[in-house]
């Protein structure tokens, strides 16, 4: 402690020269800035019309400390894609045709010379995309959410639209990912943000048909004791498999060499290993194991997610059997840490009996450390007692407000982050796709101002929370949050002379 207010005092004796002589440089004037920034952030959202945008100067200045719900290929922006388009010198097609087995807006991973020629007319290049507006503008609304909700057209549902996008150019974000990650923490560093937990590549999975039969003949509902019995003997092959081995290696090589080098004073980056709940079941275990593997053996890989839609006809049949194999998992690798999806769902979405357990299945049998979304909270048996377990146990949500939005129609107060506060339950604001919504962190927390009004304490505490709950090391959470306090002493100096002048004006 005393150390950082060494800091403290030379940072304002910096801002503020007039007292570098004088002895009066203390945490009195730390304070003051703080209960300045305090009002000025009151004036500018308490009233019938919130001052929007110098709110979203004053959020887009402060410190936000972490990003710790963020999809790699849905950070990327369309443009951004197109660009390594041209990089690469693919092209893009613009038409379907079955015959050619060519597919609309789809990335075509090899040069237009070395594509079939009955191809090559249909497939145009970066320029040409950029030459006819109309497929470009197209182009940027397909690969993202951009003008969905604007202006009348044909379209999918939101959140069919949303999962369908990431097939046009999956194999081209796998493909790039040092010149992306760059591009993230350049991004990153403008919006004052220190940390990104990242979900950067799925884990591997590796067949095994004998064990495909044994894993789908189990009655989704099945008690732990015959789902154990099952996963075991798959563990053991795969625990003592080469091919396994080599596999599970290769994938850590691959994302920690796209991360080498990213840290630095400013900024630290981690990830999370993913699989995709939308599979078969044999696909889904022998991932989760890769990914526990990773987990356990990588100071980089931090933690283990699931993703992909919650309310496939999968998913909601195999929820209860994931979440038996994360805990499976779990009790294997007892220091791996778990993020989940999880209450990503909405009632219209599939039956409200539906809605009933999907978060309390993650907290109880899975062991989340921290739950994605929790949109349906509401809608779970016994709410009340699962919202005191979560802050009980200090399970963090991650809340996603655009995402949310966007993807489940939830906004305003239809969002349950009222409920998460009242109830105490601790929060984080996350972006989740930020290149998709085109959005960024900033945004996600002026939205939380001007929809929700929080106090400015409630703001300090949701960044705060962001580190205080990221899958960090004791020695790095403990660096990453001195760093964030003394990001937070500068901005409110730099917003105390503002609301000086506003004060003044007034």
């Amino acid at each position: 402690m005393y150390s950082f207010l060494i800091i403290i005092a030379v940072i304002l004796s910096m801002l503020f020269p007039c007292l570098a002589n004088t002895g009066e440089v203390s945490t009195a004037l730390v304070k003051k800035n703080a209960t300045a920034a305090s009002r000025f952030f009151s004036r500018l959202i308490e009233s019938d019309k919130p001052d929007i945008a110098e709110l979203t100067m004053m959020m887009k200045m402060m410190p936000k400390g972490a990003d710790i719900h963020i999809h790699y290929s849905g950070a990327i922006y369309a443009e951004t894609y197109l660009d390594w388009v041209g990089d690469k010198k693919y092209c893009i097609y613009d038409r379907s045709d079955p015959k050619l087995k060519i597919e609309i807006y789809r990335v075509e991973m090899r040069q237009r010379n070395k594509i079939p020629k009955e191809n090559q007319p249909f497939c145009l290049n970066k320029n040409e995309v950029i030459a006819n507006n109309a497929f470009y503008r197209k182009l940027l609304e397909v690969w993202s959410g951009k003008g969905f909700h604007n202006h009348y057209h044909k379209q999918k549902e939101p959140d069919q639209q949303f999962f369908d996008t990431f097939s046009y150019f999956n194999s081209l974000s796998n493909r790039i990912l040092v010149t992306g990650l760059a591009k993230l923490k350049a991004r990153a560093k403008y919006e004052n943000i220190q940390y990104l937990e990242l979900m950067l590549k799925k884990a591997p999975s590796f067949e095994r048909p004998d064990f495909a039969k044994s894993l789908d003949a189990l009655d989704p509902n099945a008690d732990e004791n015959t789902v154990f019995s099952v996963l075991a003997s798959y563990t053991d092959f795969m625990a003592e498999d080469p091919q396994v081995a080599k596999g599970i290696s290769d994938y850590i090589q691959t994302v920690e060499s796209a991360i080498s080098g990213m840290d630095d004073d400013k900024f630290r980056i981690r990830l999370q290993s993913y699989v995709f709940r939308d599979a078969p079941r044999d696909s889904v275990f022998s991932s989760l194991y890769s990914a526990f593997s990773a987990a356990h053996a990588s100071k980089k890989i931090v933690g283990v997610n699931i993703v992909g839609p919650e309310n496939s006809d999968i998913a909601m049949r195999d929820y209860k059997l994931h979440m038996l194999m994360f805990r499976y998992l779990k009790k294997r690798f007892p220091d791996v840490h778990l993020s989940l999806h999880a209450g990503e769902l909405v009632g219209g979405m599939v039956p409200p009996e539906k809605l009933a357990n999907h978060i309390r299945y993650a907290v109880d049998i899975a062991e989340a450390n921290r739950i994605g979304h929790g949109v349906d909270i509401a809608m779970e048996d016994n709410a009340l007692g699962l919202l005191q377990s979560l802050r009980k146990k200090k399970i963090p949500i991650e809340i996603n407000l655009t995402s949310n939005r966007f993807i489940l129609g939830v906004k305003g107060d239809e969002h349950p982050i009222r409920i998460y506060q009242r109830h105490e339950v601790p929060f984080v604001i996350s972006s989740d796709d930020p290149g998709y919504f085109r959005g960024d962190l900033t945004r996600e927390f002026v939205i939380f101002a001007t929809n929700y009004k929080p106090s400015y304490t409630d703001i300090k505490k949701a960044v705060f929370n962001s580190i205080k709950y990221a899958f960090l090391s004791p020695e790095e959470k403990s660096t990453e949050l001195q760093d964030l306090r003394t990001r937070f002493v500068i901005f409110e100096a730099e917003i105390a002379k503002i609301e000086k002048t506003m004060h003044k004006g007034k």
